[in-house]
């Protein structure tokens, strides 16, 4: 009888047992005053990361989980600063168990102030980045990354995912392992030295200010070249490959495709 009672019981707390799993979430957030310019590191295990420029002399981080508890036993945020130096840690528990079920998120938002130095690093989830003027390196293992409104720097670089980026930029590298890259450099842009622009399979279109000169260095493993400028060329030419001059020659522009078109387009 005493069996059967805890067997009734069992069987009448399971979906409780499970609700309560699926409902845990929980929320950390912290903001870190900088007197001179934010040097910002985080490294997330796994979840999305939002940044957003804001016109302070802080750095503000948000962490939100849905079906993680936050804590010893579910996620934990671990935070340095040291001056303006900020670091920030996003850990998800090694072992989970049997409760590694369900839908489970972690969505990271970051604030930085103008000018900021960042290295944003998540192993899974997109990274998305609007109106931040500094140094961005932005790196994701497998999600796209997206980057609108940015001026300064932008290095972003995703081992399997798009990339899309729009703003006014100075020094500009973006790297995907599988994905098509789609940009637009705003009116201002200059190049401050090599542009390297290369996805082993996808598309790729860049499109610039008309007044920009460079060292135009083109290949695709697979697929057409279009070039909406006058072209002084040199070197190998063919289906798959220009190099030349582009208003005159300046720093290099290096485009690179395994797979999918190549389009560099007037502004």
């Amino acid at each position: 009888m005493l069996m059967r009672i805890l067997r009734v019981l069992a069987a009448g707390a399971g979906p409780l047992l499970f609700a309560q799993a699926f409902a845990l979430g929980g929320d950390w957030s912290k903001d870190f005053n900088i007197s001179g310019t934010a040097d910002v590191r985080m490294e997330v295990d796994d979840g999305r990361v939002n940044v957003t420029g804001i016109d302070a002399k802080r750095v503000e981080v948000r962490v939100y989980t849905n079906g993680w508890q936050m804590g010893p036993n579910g996620v934990q945020v671990i935070d340095r600063q040291t001056g303006d130096h900020v670091e920030i840690d996003v850990r998800v528990p090694r072992n989970s168990g049997w409760f590694n079920i369900g839908n489970r998120s972690i969505r990271v938002e970051v604030r930085l102030p103008n000018g900021a130095q960042a290295n944003i690093h998540t192993h899974d989830g997109s990274v998305v980045a609007e109106g931040v003027r500094g140094v961005l390196h932005l790196r994701t293992g497998d999600g796209h990354i997206e980057a609108t409104g940015v001026e300064g720097s932008l290095e972003a670089n995703t081992g399997d995912g798009s990339i899309r980026v729009r703003g006014r930029l100075d020094n500009l590298t973006l790297r995907t392992g599988d994905g098509s890259i789609e940009a637009e450099m705003l009116s201002g842009s200059k190049m401050g030295g090599t542009w390297d622009v290369t996805t082993g399979d996808g598309h790729v279109t860049l499109r610039v200010p008309a007044s920009l000169s460079a060292d135009l260095d083109a290949h695709t493993g697979d697929g057409q070249i279009e070039v909406d400028f006058p072209v002084t060329t040199s070197g190998k030419i063919g289906g798959h490959d220009l190099r030349g001059k582009v208003n005159g020659g300046g720093p290099l522009l290096r485009i690179r495709t395994g797979d999918g078109s190549i389009k560099v387009l007037r502004g």
